[in-house]
């Protein structure tokens, strides 16, 4: 069993890594993206911690050799405490972030995705103030565009995202678990150990919600103003066929968390054109004026919003 676990997976740790106590673990998955510029610059924040922080990166079966002896190297020049755990084979999402925790030693866990960067400078330094003060069982940073590209190819995700995503703190403590995503997200050890991300999630999206669903019925969830940029805009041909991928999981969500789910406007949303007549007919039509680049940007994300709720209607 062990000599087959090897096989499937290789780990890189840096200097600092032996004999480090850290309290805080960074924990980043990738797939494709370079996380390499995200690595440098926590190391930036995290050589005055002097151990109490740690950062493992795992490569979830890329398959990109440069890539990984790109992230490889990264690793071993951070001073602060560090490895890279490399997967032969992708195994998604949530057993991605499972396998990092098992990884880690701190008592707390951050989850960053590789396409964020820290919109302060002191990012690390005020999550492991956090930890040491507070000890939250689940805390989110929140996530702002301000490093973000501006191209006029990612302008509807743009629009979509500073509209329901990069909101401030005191407005996501007011519904906690909706607006929690692994893009900047701490949590306590003994709390993930109870509530671990369910893997049997494919696809994209709804997973970290899911878990936040869960999570949130045992234990406090805590906002704060810490945020990191996406840099991972998408196309509007590419976020909608994420959406088009996370169905599935809308609807898992859907079955196991009806209370919650029922009080956000992309549910009610898909109810309403549930009951509309030849929805399937012209689903269609909504994807096509979002991709027509000669539309208002806010119409055409006024048509993804309305194209992913008629998608989300076969799931309510």
């Amino acid at each position: 069993m062990r000599a087959a676990a090897r096989k499937t997976r290789a780990m890189t740790d840096n200097a600092a890594w032996k004999g480090a106590k850290p309290a805080l673990s960074v924990l980043i998955p990738f797939f494709r993206d370079d996380p390499t510029e995200l690595i440098e610059a926590l190391d930036e924040d995290g050589r005055a911690l002097e151990g109490s922080v740690e950062i493992v990166v795992l490569d979830d079966g890329t398959g990109d050799k440069a890539l990984a002896e790109r992230v490889r190297s990264a690793v071993l020049a951070a001073r602060t405490p560090a490895r890279f755990i490399h997967l032969k084979t992708n195994e998604g999402r949530s057993k991605g972030r499972n396998r990092l925790a098992a990884s880690a030693r701190g008592g707390s866990f951050l989850f960053l995705d590789s396409d964020m960067r820290p919109d302060d400078r002191r990012f690390l330094s005020i999550w492991a103030q956090l930890v040491a003060r507070e000890d939250p069982a689940v805390a989110f940073g929140g996530f702002s565009l301000l490093q973000a590209s501006n191209d006029r190819a990612f302008a509807v995700h743009r629009a979509m995202s500073l509209r329901s995503e990069c909101v401030p703190y005191f407005e996501r403590a007011k519904s906690p678990e909706k607006y929690v995503y692994t893009s900047n997200l701490l949590v306590r050890r003994d709390v993930f150990e109870s509530e671990a991300f369910d893997d049997s999630f494919s696809g994209w999206g709804w997973e970290d919600v899911e878990w936040a669903m869960r999570v949130a019925r045992r234990f406090p969830v805590v906002h704060l103003d810490n945020p990191a940029t996406h840099l991972g805009l998408e196309s509007t041909e590419r976020l909608a066929g994420k959406y088009e991928q996370s169905v599935a999981n809308f609807a898992r969500v859907v079955s196991r968390h009806p209370d919650f789910v029922s009080t956000y406007p992309s549910y009610k949303a898909a109810r309403l054109l549930k009951a509309t007549p030849g929805i399937a007919h012209w689903r269609p039509m909504l994807k096509q004026a979002a991709l027509n680049e000669g539309l208002p940007v806010k119409a055409r994300a006024f048509s993804l919003r309305l194209y992913r709720a008629a998608l989300y209607a076969e799931a309510v």
